[in-house]
């Protein structure tokens, strides 16, 4: 749980990761569980390369998003609401072009202080 000060408000939030929440049912194997495990990490891992590339190239869709990390537009549609609901990115209210040419949201960084002064 860490703390955020958001810029545009300077309302301060609790923030607790969604990285972090099982992805595993308490009725599912212990296969589930191991898998779980692994799935939370490259989840991370995947929300960091997301992260970066907006800080990097500016406002996108996600399959420009995609383009840019490498990663496959599912896997990157995935984290989007995730990253979203943890406060790191947030909808710019445009659409842009996917590569199959249709319409599809953009995405951008949210501004919030990061670290207390």
């Amino acid at each position: 749980m860490h703390l955020r000060i958001n810029l545009v408000t300077g309302q301060h939030m609790m923030m607790t990761s969604s990285f972090d929440h099982p992805r595993v049912r308490n009725s599912d194997p212990m296969t589930s569980w191991v898998a779980a495990g692994s799935a939370k990490d490259l989840a991370k891992a995947h929300a960091t390369k997301i992260i970066q590339c907006l800080k990097d190239h500016g406002s996108l869709g996600k399959d420009g998003i995609a383009h840019f990390t490498g990663l496959e537009s599912m896997q990157v549609a995935r984290r989007l609401h995730e990253l979203e609901r943890e406060g790191e990115i947030c909808l710019t209210g445009n659409v842009v072009k996917s590569k199959s040419n249709r319409l599809e949201r953009e995405w951008k960084i949210t501004p919030i202080q990061r670290e207390l002064l």
